[in-house]
């Protein structure tokens, strides 16, 4: 296991652990809270076929650490580095050609929300919190909680829970589609993992970038662009297959 400040990086078989561990509640401390390059290195080396991020004891994360925060908003400008720094983090996540999931256990604040967001899929424990606090400190959430609350909420859901800030459950965040399964708390890792393993374990790295690739671009291309990329990612792969058909 390899330990970055306030993550600790570990492989089991071809899946990589990200586990949050800052504390009993994992405040996240700045909002640049991953050095790319390291996890980049550890994705490459370690030939993921895919990724859970959770949170080190009984939560996931509470959010932002107000202190640290508020002596950051002292250099506004330093500020809005380090914000453009996180989401460009968060991005990253997002965009990865392996699968991304969240193991949710406790708390799900805040910042906390906004990584698990940023994963491909989220699994909660049936005592799982979750909310978007920021407006009742006079915030809002600043890593890309609006944007991507509304894309699995709509927007007037989205609305809703950041300007009440309510507490929800795992079952109402469910109901938002903010997660995708609910567990027993203590099965949330093992589900997780099984749930992963099911979906890469037989699957070649290749297809699964080519897969990852092709369901990512339904959001990020128009219709007709993300149907022409599909077809060439499925040429690109049939004639690599039938050529070493030929040739066995």
């Amino acid at each position: 296991m390899r330990k970055e400040p306030f993550i600790d990086y570990s492989v089991r078989d071809d899946i990589g652990i990200m586990s949050m561990d800052n504390g009993p509640h994992n405040y996240i401390s700045r909002p640049d809270f991953i050095d790319v390059s390291a996890m980049r290195h550890w994705i490459t080396d370690n030939r993921l076929k895919g990724i859970i991020i959770t949170g080190k004891g009984n939560h996931f994360s509470a959010g932002a650490d107000l202190a640290a925060l508020e002596k950051l908003a002292r250099d506004p400008d330093q500020l809005l580095s380090k914000m453009k720094q996180g989401k460009e983090i968060l991005a990253y996540l997002e965009s990865l050609d392996i699968p991304v999931l969240a193991a949710i256990r406790g708390a799900c604040f805040g910042g906390g929300l906004e990584i698990a967001l940023s994963a491909h899929l989220r699994v909660a424990g049936e005592t799982a919190l979750f909310s978007f606090p920021e407006t009742g400190l006079g915030l809002i959430p600043g890593l890309g909680g609006t944007v991507r609350l509304a894309g699995v909420s709509g927007r007037g859901a989205a609305a809703e829970m950041i300007l009440s800030g309510d507490i929800i459950n795992a079952q109402k965040a469910r109901e938002l589609n903010i997660i995708d399964y609910i567990t027993p708390k203590k099965q949330v890792m093992e589900f997780s993992l099984n749930l992963l393993k099911k979906m890469v374990e037989k699957r070649p790295l290749e297809i699964i970038n080519a897969v990852m690739r092709s369901v990512r671009n339904a959001g990020t291309m128009g219709f007709a662009e993300a149907m022409d990329e599909e077809s060439r990612l499925f040429c690109r792969l049939a004639v690599k297959k039938f050529k070493a058909d030929e040739g066995a």
